[in-house]
């Protein structure tokens, strides 16, 4: 991996962890997806006419990668609406590049080495550390854990796709543009028809946010699926979530989590564990 490569995706993790902080901000969780996810098929819109069509190869990719990104968002709003940021992010997050350092061996052929296979043990502990501290004394909020642990697999699942969709497309511009489009338009459709005339009336407070929030989230992984045609899948994945620490600092500092030292170093444990994945024998 290229300082080059590297640098795009520490930008892109921690924009990723602004847009989420955003979606968690707006306490309507539907109408919070609805304005990032429709505001990125805008913007897939816009860009589409103007870089290259993903090719052929790349479409039944870009199809099974839509799909699955409705399920994440959906996963990502319950685990929102269950529990605090800074502890839902942080499983999310650190579920996936353990989940995608398996899925890209057996499905890619990207094996790791003893370096990434120890760095996916020393983040397994983290993410327990994450997932478990602060709940001792009361009863533990298993919807909450579970609805991230899910999320983090369905990171997973569109991180290994994408990275195949994306080197088969031949331009990942061509390739985000038309995955904005093609996920963009269910969760709009879907509060469309729940709400009806309410919606435009409840959405017009929230439209700058929404904004803001879907340039970030198309930035960010417009980011990741160009390193993704730069460098191997899983340490793409590991290096992307640096972005929990960023997001257990947004969880204490905007939203007023108690997040602790013992968790914090639950999360550095996490981030100590992907940084060995990204080192070669």
């Amino acid at each position: 991996m290229t300082p080059t490569v590297a640098a795009a995706v520490l930008i892109a993790a921690i924009t990723h962890a602004s847009w989420n902080a955003i979606a968690h901000h707006i306490k309507d969780q539907l109408l919070s997806f609805t304005l990032i996810s429709g505001g990125g098929a805008l913007l897939g819109l816009a860009v589409a006419p103007f870089v290259p069509l993903p090719a052929p190869a790349a479409w039944p990719y870009l199809i099974a990668s839509a799909i699955v990104h409705v399920g994440y968002m959906a996963l990502l709003m319950r685990s929102f609406t269950l529990g605090d940021f800074g502890q839902m992010y942080p499983i999310a997050r650190g579920t996936a590049p353990l989940v995608v350092t398996v899925l890209a061996a057996v499905f890619v052929g990207e094996r790791p080495d003893g370096w990434q296979t120890a760095g996916v043990a020393v983040a397994c502990a983290g993410l327990v550390g994450v997932a478990l501290w602060g709940i001792r004394g009361s009863r533990p909020q298993y919807p909450a854990l579970l609805a991230a642990l899910a999320t983090g697999l369905a990171i997973a699942a569109y991180t290994v796709v994408d990275g195949v969709g994306v080197r088969a497309s031949g331009t990942p511009l061509g390739y985000i543009a038309w995955l904005m489009i093609m996920q963009g338009l269910a969760i709009p459709a879907y509060t469309f028809h729940r709400r009806r005339t309410e919606l435009l009336t409840q959405m017009r407070p929230l439209a700058a946010r929404g904004a803001l929030g879907a340039v970030l989230s198309i930035s960010a992984y417009a980011l990741v699926l160009w390193a993704q045609t730069r460098a191997p899948l899983a340490p793409i994945a590991a290096l992307r979530e640096s972005s929990i620490i960023v997001g257990a600092a947004i969880g204490a500092l905007f939203f007023e989590e108690r997040f602790g030292a013992p968790r914090i170093a639950a999360a550095s444990l996490m981030v100590v564990g992907i940084g060995l994945m990204l080192r070669t024998s």
